[in-house]
Formats: structure tokens, C-alpha cells, sequence
């Protein structure tokens, strides 16, 4: 009954809230992970997006004020994780906070307890574009988004970056390892990702050359943010890089970016 009475709720919203098509059709035709989706998707899309911007909050702080086509940037790039997962993914949080620029955060706010990794106090400062807590917000940096719209990702995105963080939460603290699918191989995903860290992590510590952002190898867990930005944002890089990644994502996200990327298709949901 109670998941009844959420669907009918939720069809209500998507009725008498959907996104204006005018609006949406400009997003659509702003954000380069939009327009690569086939029609039926953004139309899917769209939906879960009314949705979303039901259900959370979008502030902006520091003077930035919002406008209704930020927060569906916002938003809609956030649901393309979720596209073929549902809105329940993001459930247990209600707010986005977006700062006008790069925001500072003490050091100890970032340990959890004000503690160092030697368990000595830190009071210093740390320069971040995006930051996702377990249990709260989601926090971002509007600059940072507006220079990766003008440049088209090339790889990029904070906001799937941080957003996946949330999807890596579900199960606990983010350690790259979000709840699989039953018919996923727990086993399979933990040894392909790992030999793929640690070969970033060698190649990082020997100075050499790599195919993704060697911040994916400070820990599992922005490992697994990197990746999931390169899965949508340039999957055939993703995919040489390592296939079995590729092939692993694929199956979590229940989608397969590059076989979009054969035809750019014309934005008319």
C-alpha cells in the first residue's frame, strides 16, 4: 500500500510540476552529457528530474542566487546516474548547497573528528570544487560547473563526481564500493576495479603518463568518482583505459554511454 500511495504522489508531482519543455530543451541543448542521450532517455529524464527538484533542496550561499535553469542543470546531470536506478538512490538527504566559487573547509572537517591521520588536531584549510557527506548535503561549486559547460567536461564533471559519491554511501562510508546489483559479481567487480586502482596508483608513483585524472588514485572511493565521470563523459577513454571497468559500470548504471556516442542525436525531448 505505502508503495502505492508513493507512486501515485509521485505521478501527482510529475503532472502538475514537469519541467517546462522550453527549459528543459535548453539544458538540454547546454549540457554536453545531455544531448548524447537518445530521446526516449531524456524524456525519462525529464521526469526524474521533476522529481528530484521536488524532493531537494537547491541553495545557493555566499550571495549566489539561483535561477530556475541552474537548478535543472543541477539536477538533471545529477539524475543521468540515476537514469536506469530510480529515484530511490537518492533518498535519505534533501539538499544541494552551491557555493558561487571554490569554498574552504577546515582540514578536521574533512577527517571527520578534527584529527589528522596521525590523530594530531589539524586547524588548516583545504581549497574544494565539490564535496558529499553521508548523511547530508551535497556541496558545489558553481564556477566550477559553469567553466566545464563552456569546455564540455573533457572528462569532467563535478556534478557526477559527487553525486556518485552518494550513490558509493548507500551501503556506508564511500569506499568504492556501491550496493551491486544481485545478478552482479561481487567478487568479479572488487578484483577488476582494484587491479585497475592499484595500476593507476604504480603509475602515478612512477610519473608516468596515464589515461585518466590521477586524482582517481588517492583512495577507492574517488576512484570510483573518477571513473563514473569518464563512464559518461568520455567512456571510449574509460574503455581503453580498461574494458573490464567499462564493462563493470555498464552493468551497475544499467547503461552503455558509448554506444550514444556512435550518433550525436538532435534534442527534441
Amino acid at each position: 500500500m505505502l508503495r502505492v500511495l508513493a507512486r501515485y504522489h509521485r505521478a501527482r508531482i510529475i503532472h502538475h510540476q514537469r519541467i517546462p519543455f522550453g527549459l528543459w530543451h535548453d539544458v538540454c541543448q547546454r549540457v554536453d552529457v545531455l544531448r548524447r542521450l537518445t530521446a526516449p532517455e531524456r524524456a525519462r529524464l525529464r521526469l526524474l528530474t521533476t522529481l528530484f527538484l521536488h524532493e531537494k533542496r537547491i541553495n545557493g550561499v555566499q550571495g549566489l542566487v539561483l535561477n530556475r535553469e541552474m537548478e535543472v542543470i543541477i539536477a538533471a546531470q545529477a539524475c543521468v546516474l540515476i537514469l536506469n536506478l530510480g529515484p530511490n538512490q537518492f533518498d535519505g538527504w534533501v539538499e544541494v548547497v552551491v557555493y558561487p566559487d571554490a569554498f574552504r573547509v577546515p582540514l578536521g572537517a574533512l577527517y571527520g573528528h578534527g584529527l589528522d591521520d596521525n590523530g594530531l588536531v589539524d586547524e588548516g584549510e583545504q581549497t574544494l570544487d565539490g564535496e558529499s557527506w553521508q548523511h547530508g548535503p551535497v556541496i558545489l561549486s558553481w564556477a566550477s560547473i559553469e567553466q566545464e559547460l563552456a569546455s564540455e567536461g573533457r572528462g569532467r564533471n563535478l556534478i557526477l563526481h559527487e553525486f556518485s559519491h552518494k550513490l558509493d554511501m548507500l551501503n556506508g562510508r564511500a569506499n568504492g564500493f556501491p550496493p551491486l546489483h544481485p545478478e552482479m559479481d561481487l567478487q568479479r567487480w572488487s578484483r577488476v576495479l582494484n587491479q585497475a586502482f592499484i595500476r593507476l596508483q604504480e603509475q602515478v608513483f612512477h610519473d608516468e603518463p596515464g589515461c585518466i585524472d590521477d586524482y582517481a588514485a588517492t583512495n577507492p572511493a574517488e576512484f570510483f568518482a573518477v571513473i563514473s565521470e569518464y563512464f559518461f563523459m568520455s567512456p571510449s577513454v574509460l574503455q581503453h583505459y580498461c574494458a573490464e571497468v567499462y564493462e563493470q559500470l555498464c552493468a551497475y548504471y544499467r547503461q552503455d554511454p558509448l554506444s550514444r556516442y556512435a550518433v550525436l542525436p538532435a534534442v527534441t525531448q
